[in-house]
């Protein structure tokens, strides 16, 4: 590979289907050994070792019988860093080789670059014949990647009929780099994260990793385990490419001034990172800060102080801690620890973060190195990442337009990139010629065919309804992070609530048909319940509500069938709803909401824990332990020993049979105990 940072990603993939398998390397001494071991049989390592030590081997006059062994070299992102002096080096040396070639963006003719040997230019010249194409077309359409949507936002009007095109370019650049721009987009990026990472949507699950520092620190690859644990997550985060140092240091100071005059929860976790590159438009900066001016890189090592302070780490731009920092970085990001990282070229190509749903450009990207950027974004989490989002701050079209073409297909287009706001919302012609219904006309549907208020009556109508509302909340997952979205929503916000509550109520009804724990539950229709999720109705929303009708010294009525419809639309809330109603009923003149509601779930959920201890007979301090690792870790550990400390003993006479039903009949009660509390109540108060 190319870059330091993805042999150790490899060596784990591997791992998974094979521990021990590969070989990785960190040293230039120790690719050697391994060159010589002939029980390494897969060897993983950069290009720039393996060149510097052929470089080595021949000025040293040293015979190495691996140049004469029968050789299979696999190139990953084979479009860069393997041309002209390290290929030919390594084809030189090695005399009976195979050579394989993996990259989703080759150079062709179109996007070569003008300068060196006539002979390497493209990927076919280094590599032969294509024996293989599957593009991102392709990708899309197996739903292996995301689409992208592609935003362009206009943030200067160029001058008509500019005869000195040279002249214009230098005096656009300063343009594009004057102060009152620069604060303008990082005001409308302020504006709208939320919104394009969404951010105020539903949680879920994510895996995520506890010891970054010491991962990132470790000075060899693998030498510390990694340990991960399930958290909760909102929304996903975001990369700001930028046209060059400068541009980075501008925008940095200017996310830094604008957030400390915004409240605290408009605030961004925002670092940056950049190195020394000979040509700022080539498509990867080096992982190394020497070449560095002096002024640029004073500049860095404030913003890694910055980045200290946050994270309690102690990088630099020293050449060790610098190599560290790129690797904290990069976890955080894939973590979601950052909101946002500024780049120049670095982490616009080989790096891959499933949270990571948008990219923000200020940077002139063509041909490859636009692809490449975008892709950034096309990882697959879940079913609330639909697609990557682009905003364009230049005029990226006709660039993006032709990329497309050239890796996908002349009419990819239509595939790679989300239609318009106006083809989701009236609806459009897809390329077989069927018709596809929009938003408004999907949502006329489901108001006249199901209206509120009236039962769904036999089991094909409420498929129909299932597939309908189904394919609403897919569109608004989509249109919502159009800005023409706002003020056109067709369903009010009690009403949306009201079809989530017939929705959920049929998801339930559905699951106790088919006791498991798929959710597509029937082989015709599937549930979108993590799109149902992403209207956060919070118990401090409900709690909000509360407050109000105590306020009205308990007589506003309607407020309580606003709890009650906000409660049935939340899927977490549902479990929940015998507690809010008890205590609504409980309530007097003289109670303090939040106080009481704090002292009144705590009190419920010692009550209903003892509950489960006493039907179940089970060990009663090793529960109370149980349960408190599981709201410290956020989820139910099924695996392990943990959960078997807690139930009570069986005669080693009892049938496995009846300790699985056992443990089975134990574990729903605690989940469910669980999920109606473990949100609500903080153990370390």
């Amino acid at each position: 590979m190319d870059r330091k940072d993805l042999d150790y990603q490899t060596m784990k993939e591997y791992d998974k289907f094979e521990p021990g398998a590969a070989n990785s390397n960190t040293r230039t001494a120790i690719l050697k050994k391994q060159l010589q071991d002939p029980d390494a049989r897969i060897i993983i390592t950069t290009i720039q070792k393996l060149s510097t030590l052929i470089g080595k081997l021949r000025r040293s006059h040293e015979h190495f019988a691996a140049f004469d062994e029968e050789t299979v070299f696999i190139f990953d992102e084979c479009h860069r860093s393997q041309f002209v002096e390290m290929h030919s080096a390594i084809t030189k040396h090695f005399k009976r080789y195979y050579i394989f070639g993996f990259t989703g963006t080759p150079i062709f003719s179109l996007n070569a670059n003008s300068s060196g040997r006539p002979d390497l230019k493209t990927t076919a010249q280094a590599f032969g014949t294509q024996l293989h194409s599957y593009t991102i077309v392709d990708a899309i359409r197996d739903k292996n990647v995301l689409p992208f949507k592609v935003d362009y936002v206009s943030t200067m009007r160029e001058e008509e009929n500019i005869k000195d095109e040279q002249v214009w370019d230098i005096n656009r650049e300063q343009a594009l780099l004057s102060r009152a721009r620069i604060f303008n987009i990082v005001s409308y990026i302020l504006d709208n994260f939320n919104r394009k990472t969404k951010r105020n949507d539903r949680s879920y699950n994510f895996a995520a990793l506890r010891n970054i520092g010491e991962v990132a620190s470790a000075r060899e690859r693998g030498s510390v385990e990694e340990q991960k644990e399930k958290v909760r997550l909102t929304g996903f985060n975001s990369i700001l490419c930028v046209q060059s140092i400068t541009a980075a240091r501008a925008y940095y100071d200017a996310f830094q001034q604008l957030m400390a005059e915004r409240p605290a929860a408009q605030r961004l976790r925002v670092a940056t990172i950049f190195s020394f590159g000979v040509n700022e438009d080539e498509e990867e900066n080096s992982e190394s800060t020497e070449g560095l001016d002096a002024s640029s890189r004073d500049f860095l090592d404030r913003a890694i102080e910055d980045y200290n302070a946050l994270f309690k780490t102690s990088y630099d731009t020293s050449a060790e801690k610098f190599q560290n920092y790129y690797k904290d970085v990069s976890l955080r990001m894939k973590n979601r620890e950052l909101d946002l990282l500024i780049v120049v070229n670095m982490f616009l190509t080989g790096f891959d973060a499933t949270t990571l749903n948008t990219l923000w450009v200020d940077k002139n990207l063509r041909m490859h190195g636009l692809l490449q950027a975008f892709s950034r974004t096309k990882r697959i989490l879940n079913s609330i990442k639909t697609f990557g989002n682009i905003v364009c701050f230049r005029n990226l079209e006709k660039a993006t337009n032709d990329s497309i073409a050239l890796f996908g297909d002349k009419e990819a287009g239509g595939l790679v990139l989300l239609k318009s706001f106006d083809d989701y919302y009236e609806g459009y012609t897809d390329e077989s010629g069927k018709q596809v219904k929009g938003y408004w006309e999907l949502v006329d549907h489901l108001v006249e065919q199901f209206p509120l208020g009236e039962p769904i009556v036999g089991e094909e109508a409420q498929k129909r309804f299932i597939r309908l509302f189904g394919a609403i909340l897919k569109l608004e997952n989509v249109l919502t992070c159009f800005d023409q979205f706002a003020g056109k929503e067709m369903l009010s916000e009690m009403e949306n609530q009201d079809y989530r509550s017939v929705y959920i109520d049929l998801y339930r009804e559905y699951r106790q048909r088919e006791k498991g724990e798929r959710e597509n539950v029937n082989d015709d229709i599937v549930f979108e319940m993590e799109l149902v999720k992403q209207v956060e109705i919070s118990i401090d929303y409900i709690l909000e509500l509360v407050k109000k009708y105590h306020e009205s010294h308990l007589e506003d009525k309607e407020i309580v069938v606003k709890i009650q419809k906000a409660v049935n639309a939340s899927p977490d809330l549902r479990g929940k709803r015998e507690l809010i109603e008890d205590f609504i009923q409980n309530l007097t003149p003289q109670s303090h909401v939040d106080d009481d509601w704090n002292t009144y779930v705590r009190r419920k959920m010692e009550e209903q824990l003892n509950e489960i201890i006493d039907e179940e007979k089970l060990k009663a301090e090793e529960t109370h332990t149980f349960i408190a690792d599981s709201f410290r870790n956020g989820y139910i550990q099924e695996s392990g020993t943990a959960l078997a400390g807690i139930l009570p003993p069986m005669s080693r006479f009892t049938p496995n049979g009846e300790r699985l039903k056992k443990r089975e009949m134990v574990l729903e009660k605690i989940k469910t105990f669980f999920e109606r509390f473990w949100d609500i109540v903080n153990l370390n108060e």
